[in-house]
């Protein structure tokens, strides 16, 4: 069996190609249970990496304790950071999965809840302590199925982004996200955030109406520059003097089930940038925290009862020679045994409203109950 699948957009070609590999059992795993060991973690990758191997896996959000002791995040769910080690890649398997029946997914968050949360928020940004607050919460359902079998279907309901099945044993991982992290190619960077939701349309006019509206609206575009700001920041501690530029702002992309809004940020790196170094500066991604960073890590950790784990972190593959591409692991789903979970979450800003960002949470996770069936 399988243990692992990548099929990840080159950003750099906006999906034009792909990299679509299989891999069988890790010849080695290298895991980091407790903040001290993820640095380690990382090194250990870009080193096997550049000695020919291939390493695929993730980081859980809650990894941000070993990168930056000023952020505040719950005790993790499982293993800080995972990475099999492969000596070759497969192709990709051609034989047809069975279909996936419906899962019921529930939420523990009431509406109640949530225009509380909305309403502490607010507070914080009127009272100058945010900018901006990334706010999620799981969905949970239990599923007796084929995991390979899902995260087809589900990839099937979310194609063209940055899909990953990774097997650990103890937990599977089914990423569909279509959201870059980054892609370090050399000492070329490139970080694509995502931020700026909106519903698809019935029609072609009324699809093109809510593009528009994405690209135009304030609200919108102040989420989404915020963070470019923020991630800006961040790669300035990594890159040459001058190298950061933002070639593309407020790019809607179409997704089956919503628009989303992405803006391009790119660098050119220091000598001796090392892999470790990257996640230092970046890591958790702006988009899936707020700004500033620090600020809204603590307001996160206040908000929200458990880890996030997985999900809001970054799954990813270093290439034999070093290139490494990171996904923000949004539209991913997580298996323990048979209790899955889903995270999903939406940018709040001063003027944004409890309604429509309800809203916006129930487009998000429409790509669940369209994964009902799947062909590879």
């Amino acid at each position: 069996m399988l243990s692992t699948l990548i099929d990840f957009a080159d950003p750099r070609t906006d999906g034009a190609t792909r990299l679509r590999a299989a891999f069988g059992a890790p010849v080695r795993v290298l895991v980091a249970h407790a903040p001290h060991e993820v640095r380690p973690v990382l090194e250990a990758v870009e080193a096997l990496a550049r000695e020919g191997r291939w390493c695929v896996g993730h980081l859980r959000y809650e990894a941000a304790a070993g990168l930056d002791p000023a952020v505040d995040v719950h005790a993790a769910d499982g293993p800080l950071a995972w990475f099999g080690v492969h000596d070759v890649a497969l192709p990709w398997p051609d034989a047809q999965v069975p279909a996936v029946a419906p899962v019921a997914w529930t939420a523990n968050l009431s509406r109640e809840a949530f225009d509380r949360n909305m309403q502490a928020i607010h507070r914080a940004i009127a009272d100058g302590v945010l900018y901006q607050l990334n706010y999620t919460a799981p969905l949970r359902a239990t599923f007796d199925g084929d995991a390979q079998a899902w995260f087809h279907a589900l990839r099937q309901a979310q194609p063209n982004g940055y899909g990953a099945f990774i097997d650990t044993g103890d937990e599977q991982v089914l990423s569909v996200s279509p959201e870059l992290f980054f892609d370090r190619d050399g000492d070329r960077i490139l970080v694509r955030p995502m931020k700026g939701t909106a519903p698809r349309g019935a029609t072609p006019a009324e699809d093109a109406a809510h593009a528009l509206r994405l690209r135009t609206v304030p609200k919108e575009r102040a989420e989404n520059v915020m963070i470019v700001d923020l991630i800006r920041n961040d790669l300035s501690r990594v890159a040459q003097p001058f190298s950061v530029r933002v070639p593309r702002l407020f790019h809607t992309e179409a997704l089956p089930t919503v628009w989303q809004m992405t803006s391009d940020v790119e660098a050119r790196l220091r000598e001796g940038t090392t892999l470790a170094d990257l996640f230092a500066a970046l890591f958790p991604c702006g988009s899936i925290t707020g700004a500033p960073k620090v600020s809204a890590m603590r307001m996160i950790r206040a908000l929200e009862p458990d880890a996030r784990g997985v999900y809001c972190g970054a799954v990813g593959v270093v290439r034999p020679g070093g290139h490494a591409t990171f996904n923000v692991p949004i539209r991913t789903v997580t298996l323990r045994g048979n209790a899955a979970r889903c995270g999903i979450g939406s940018g709040i800003t001063a003027d944004a409203q409890a309604d429509a960002e309800w809203d916006e949470w129930r487009h998000k996770r429409a790509f669940l109950g369209a994964a009902v069936s799947s062909q590879p």
